[in-house]
């Protein structure tokens, strides 16, 4: 046996009937932890080879930066959030639990649903994103294969009826999968990992023969700057929202490292898988976004556009097979394993991880996603540094409570009784929610400016516009230390 293993945790107490219990959130056995570093690498390349990702090089260009200054800033925010990453991931591994049951923990059997709630409504709206990226790109191949498709032009809600069919097409066909459970996903990602590195090599090594070079690519990335805008004063908003990207699985994390056969098959996993993928598929969409410039004579950030000025029909059925399976592996990872069960954490008896998905899929729809997609403005943010500021917040509070005020030891058997250790009172840790709320409070009303701001830039910015700007690092730091102090004085 693996000497790491002899340090996982196995439930040897029957805790089946209690309500807290059921068989998606029961803790994983020594023998379902088979996930190697290939596997868990697999999975970070996976969900980060994803058309949000090609897109979000440009948008920091587009605001101001250099094409080097975009590509050091996503790599120094993927660096960051893999720290609190590893850390969360090691209770997933040590003791085989998923993030609502690792938050019972620290805010209690019952009030453990309030940051897990939270975490799955981002969950819902990343779903609803990717669902509708994947549905352009399906719209976008049914065009190219049959010109009938375009004559379903009815426009409903300002997008004509032939996109809201790819949609949900494309939304059933996620439906399908969630119904087959975890292990799927598994598989899904470990063998289409190759197949999306090879495809954006292939978009890359075309777009720089085509443009004359990569050199003559690069300095033509000066051609997507719409504004020009000292990059200093970009810098941490731009920063807060490359740590915002994976800020949400940074806490549900131990979703997949449950099933890791080793502490240092996770660890290392993330390593290569993370970082590296994240800055490469991004500087993939920059350089190929700016050969558009050259060989069109305008800037296509989005792939699927770029997709429908080939004549060559194999080309088009590639590129689309490519891109349905980088919405499709990011999605089923990213968006519906979290949600799945904090949805069913709500109740265990009643709710499980299929139900849970079920309800993610549905909730996506209502989110409205063609809205938050609106301009890459209010995408980087409103969307994604609004949402850090709440995932730092209970980010401080697990890995503080996991690391310095339990040391890595948990009950395991505990964590699924009503009247245990981490009951609480009344199954609510009254210190885990109190610093959860006083550690969001500072950001929430640069949130609100920039929610109601065009872009959500704010031109005349303020000390709570500015303290916005680093909302994760914010929350994180004032709920680790709020929470240390409030637990240090529980008698």
């Amino acid at each position: 046996m693996d000497n790491e293993r002899t340090d996982f945790v196995e439930l040897s107490e029957d805790v089946s009937a209690s309500p807290l219990w059921n068989a998606d959130l029961a803790p994983t056995s020594v023998d379902q932890r088979t996930w190697t570093t290939w596997n868990i690498a697999a999975l970070w390349i996976g969900m980060s080879v994803v058309i949000t990702t090609y897109m979000l090089g440009g948008g920091f260009i587009a605001q101001g930066m250099t094409w080097w200054q975009a590509m050091l800033t996503i790599l120094l925010g993927n660096c960051i959030v893999l720290i609190p990453m590893v850390l969360n991931a090691h209770a997933g591994t040590k003791y085989g639990i998923s993030f609502p049951v690792l938050l019972r923990a620290s805010f209690g059997t019952k009030g453990a649903n309030i940051p897990a709630i939270l975490r799955a409504v981002v969950a819902c709206g990343w779903f609803g994103i990717q669902t509708w990226i994947g549905g352009t790109a399906i719209d976008a191949l049914l065009t190219a294969v049959w010109g009938g498709w375009a004559a379903f032009d009815t426009l409903i809600g300002g997008n004509p009826l032939h996109t809201w069919a790819s949609f949900f097409l494309f939304w059933i066909i996620q439906v399908v999968i969630i119904l087959r459970g975890i292990e799927g996903i598994k598989h899904l990602e470990s063998w289409a990992a190759p197949l999306l590195l090879l495809g954006g090599l292939v978009l890359l090594v075309w777009a720089s023969s085509a443009a004359g070079g990569l050199g003559n690519v690069l300095a033509g990335t000066a051609a997507l700057q719409t504004s020009h805008a000292n990059f200093w004063s970009i810098f941490p908003a731009a920063l807060t929202a490359s740590v915002g990207y994976w800020a949400t699985l940074s806490l549900n994390i131990p979703d997949f490292t449950r099933y890791a056969r080793s502490q240092r098959s996770q660890m290392l996993g993330q390593a290569l898988g993370l970082p590296l993928t994240m800055t490469a598929f991004a500087f993939i969409g920059v350089a190929v976004t700016s050969a558009t410039v050259i060989i069109y004579g305008e800037a296509i950030a989005d792939p699927v556009q770029l997709i429908k000025k080939f004549d060559n029909w194999a080309v088009i059925l590639f590129a689309m097979i490519v891109i349905f399976i980088a919405q499709l592996t990011t999605n089923m990872a990213a968006n519906v394993v979290s949600p799945s069960n904090d949805f069913s954490n709500l109740n265990p008896k009643r709710i499980s991880y299929v139900t849970g998905g079920l309800i993610t899929a549905v909730i996506g729809i209502l989110m409205m996603p063609w809205q938050l997609l609106s301009s890459m403005g209010a995408y980087i943010f409103t969307w994604l540094i609004g949402y850090s500021g709440l995932m730092g917040a209970i980010g401080g509070i697990l890995i503080c409570d996991y690391w310095l005020i339990k040391k890595r030891r948990i009950e395991l058997a505990e964590l699924y009784k009503t009247n245990g250790i981490y009951s609480y009172s009344n199954g609510f840790n009254w210190r885990a929610v109190a610093a959860l709320f006083a550690a969001i409070a500072p950001v929430v009303p640069g949130f609100l400016r920039a929610a109601t701001t065009p872009g959500g830039q704010i031109a005349d910015a303020n000390f709570f516009d500015t303290l916005y700007t680093y909302a994760w690092f914010v929350t994180f730091g004032l709920a680790f230390v709020l929470y240390y102090l409030l637990m240090r004085t529980r008698k």
